[in-house]
């Protein structure tokens, strides 16, 4: 089944949501721009994210990027093929150049996904994400949540059993070894958070 393509792009959208038996071809025609996830054959739509969660976003990028290989790119909300029913977009993501001449990309390319948590997906971060990347064989998972009281990171590592193995959960200045050495200063995120947090504006 396809979608339409003599509809524009509002028609189209309208004409997806509420569906469950979509696939990767009925949304191939969406915007570049709009922010969605196929998730077992539905589409989900995202707000834009918080500032806050953007520079999360940012600071996983940039402490990625000090040792990062010559031969790996570091991507934000990179669309990531799991199958015909499931497309979806993790906050970052780290694609070996070999799989990035087109978009979405193959798990097989991907040594690491981080979602960053919002009060929106973190549940399904924890649940439906974790299985859907295990599955597919992505080695290393990570949930960096700003929403608790201190930032954290949870680091998880697919086991020997196709499961992930959940090797770290910590708000403290961490480095970790996968997929290769990256230092997170997870106590300055924090502040930074929190004088965001004290100062922004209420109406903003």
């Amino acid at each position: 089944m396809t979608a339409a393509p003599h509809l524009n792009e509002r028609d189209l959208i309208e004409h997806l949501l509420g569906r469950d038996d979509l696939t990767v071809d009925d949304i191939a025609d969406l915007p570049e721009d709009l922010r969605y996830e196929l998730i077992d054959g539905r589409l989900v739509l995202s707000p834009l994210a918080l500032p806050i969660h953007q520079f999360i976003a940012f600071e996983i990028a940039v402490a990625a990027r000090e040792r990062c290989p010559d031969d790996v790119l570091i991507n934000p909300e990179q669309a990531v093929l799991l199958d015909r029913r499931n497309e979806l977009r993790p906050d970052v993501v780290l694609i070996q150049e070999e799989g990035a001449g087109k978009s979405p990309v193959r798990p097989g390319d991907v040594p690491l996904v981080v979602e960053v948590a919002s009060e929106s997906t973190k549940e399904f971060d924890r649940t439906g994400k974790l299985k859907k990347y295990a599955y597919v064989g992505i080695r290393n998972y990570w949930i960096v949540d700003p929403l608790a009281e201190r930032v954290t990171l949870t680091q998880f590592v697919l086991g020997p059993d196709g499961d992930y193995q959940q090797v770290r959960h910590t708000g403290d200045l961490v480095t970790v070894d996968r997929p290769w050495e990256m230092t997170l200063d997870l106590p300055a995120w924090t502040r930074r958070r929190d004088r965001i947090r004290a100062v922004a504006r209420p109406d903003s």
